[in-house]
């Protein structure tokens, strides 16, 4: 973290992550951008370059988001570390390096934590070197339970604080239970509701109704 930075502790700066694919990582991240009026940085993109995560933010936040660009590109929509060895290139975590903003930040990660960003790195390894706490997107689906579970452990062996918990949608009320009960006391809840469709009529509606629930 630079100088810039340390100097502004009020200053939020967050890594969305997930228990897995495909739930909503940049839905949450545009929601979370809003709420925050913060700015936006996907620091790996692989695959659709034509509509990417930060063009999404855009669309879906407006025009006024600040987004940053990415520290890597890449065409083939695959694991990064497969990507990029499409490209001849190797991820290096030292090349990435947190934007400078005095404003707050919405880093928006892929995949899940063990996604591999090279054949020794992976998520979790750039979160931990961007020394930043991070937010956990929860979906419900069938092995979610295992899933959040190990990733809450897998961010503690890491000493990685995770500051908020993301339920993307509707929970039966077994699983949420569970899952609610091994969240870190510091960690607070946010509640998303399912959106039939992602627009910046929506998100901004999300935003004035988002509540963040201590535990």
């Amino acid at each position: 973290m630079n100088s810039d930075q340390q100097e502004n502790p009020e200053q939020k700066i967050l890594f969305i992550t997930g228990i897995s694919t495909e739930i909503g990582k940049t839905v949450c991240s545009a929601v979370l951008a809003k709420y925050f009026q913060a700015d936006y940085w996907k620091p790996v993109q692989s695959g659709d370059l034509n509509f990417s995560d930060s063009m999404k933010i855009k669309c879906w936040t407006g025009e006024n988001t600040v987004c940053y660009p990415e520290a890597y590109r890449f065409k083939l929509a695959a694991s990064p570390h497969q990507s990029a060895k499409e490209e001849g290139i190797t991820i290096d975590l030292n090349k990435i390096k947190l934007p400078e903003t005095q404003n707050h930040l919405i880093v928006e990660g892929a995949g899940g934590l063990m996604v591999p960003l090279n054949n020794n790195e992976y998520i979790m390894d750039l979160i931990a070197k961007l020394n930043v706490p991070a937010v956990l997107v929860v979906r419900n689906y069938l092995g979610c339970i295992n899933h959040t579970l190990l990733s809450m452990m897998a961010l503690q062996s890491k000493n990685i604080r995770l500051r908020y918990i993301i339920l993307n949608g509707s929970f039966p009320a077994d699983t949420e239970n569970i899952i609610c009960k091994n969240i870190p006391p510091e960690t607070e809840i946010i509640r998303i509701p399912d959106l039939e469709e992602v627009t910046e009529e929506n998100i901004e509606l999300i935003t004035k109704t988002l509540k963040i629930y201590d535990r």
